[in-house]
């Protein structure tokens, strides 16, 4: 009976880890993508949370799930949104990413059309999608889907199942990354919306001084130009740029499990 009462006691705090674990693989990058089949997801949130399990329970011998029903489904949903809070923390560089895109499509006129986004499901603006399939398998290429394994991970030994969390610190930090997240879109975005500014500028002189000319025609081609031309020769420092975003993404993310812990 003993082993009994132990084995469910362990199994508890493995449900518990799983709903860490998924919603980490809810939200985080590439993980997170729709095109994945809920199976697969579920499948390897198990396979992560059966290699952490045993660990966590080694670590912490006494750690058991709550006995009451309502207190242990209550951690399950705290466990669960602090898996989607590391997640979205560590998927905010990419909507960052379309968001600048989204500011050169508006200039451009590529606003009007829209492709499906793999990760989120809805429609988008086409250069964002484009920036974003570049960022994805630079986040590949340079191994940054081991810092969010990682993350989880060390997310365990900073914040153990069942610590207080510290909402208002929590708050702050994610309204400071919303901060830098703009930020970055604007800094991503800014040759081209520069150029296209000087561009209109150029446009609005050349209204004044040759008023037969039709300036619409003739300038949403050269925008259009002008902006594949900028994106073009920016596209190696936009790259760069993108490898700075995720350095920081990480120094927030293991900032973030920093403040987690209520003190």
């Amino acid at each position: 009976m003993d082993l009994i009462n132990l084995a469910g006691e362990k199994l508890g705090v493995f449900l518990i880890v799983f709903a860490r674990v998924s919603g980490i693989f809810s939200m985080a990058p590439f993980f997170g993508s729709k095109n994945i089949p809920a199976r697969i997801k579920i499948g390897f949130s198990l396979f992560v949370a059966l290699i952490l399990a045993p660990v966590i329970i080694a670590q912490y011998p006494a750690l058991a799930a709550p006995q009451a029903l309502l207190p242990y489904v209550g951690l399950i949903f705290v466990e669960f949104f602090l898996g989607l809070l590391i997640g979205f923390v560590s998927y905010l560089i990419f909507a960052a990413i379309q968001m600048a895109g989204a500011l050169v499509d508006a200039q451009t006129g590529f606003s009007i059309v829209s492709v499906l986004d793999p990760q989120s499901g809805t429609q988008v603006p086409l250069l964002g999608t484009f920036k974003y399939m570049l960022a994805i398998l630079l986040f590949l290429g340079i191994n940054g889907h081991h810092v969010i394994l990682a993350a989880l991970s060390e997310s365990f030994q900073r914040m153990p199942i069942g610590t207080g969390l510290d909402q208002a610190a929590v708050l702050s930090q994610v309204v400071n990354m919303f901060t830098s997240a703009f930020t970055f879109a604007f800094k991503i975005a800014l040759p081209v919306l520069v150029s296209l500014f000087l561009l209109d500028v150029v446009f609005g002189i050349m209204a004044r001084t040759v008023p037969q000319m039709n300036v619409f025609m003739v300038g949403l081609p050269a925008k259009i130009v002008v902006g594949f031309f900028i994106l073009a020769l920016a596209l190696p420092v936009f790259l760069a740029v993108v490898q700075i975003g995720f350095t920081g993404m990480y120094t927030d993310l293991y900032l973030l499990l920093e403040m987690l812990p209520a003190q």
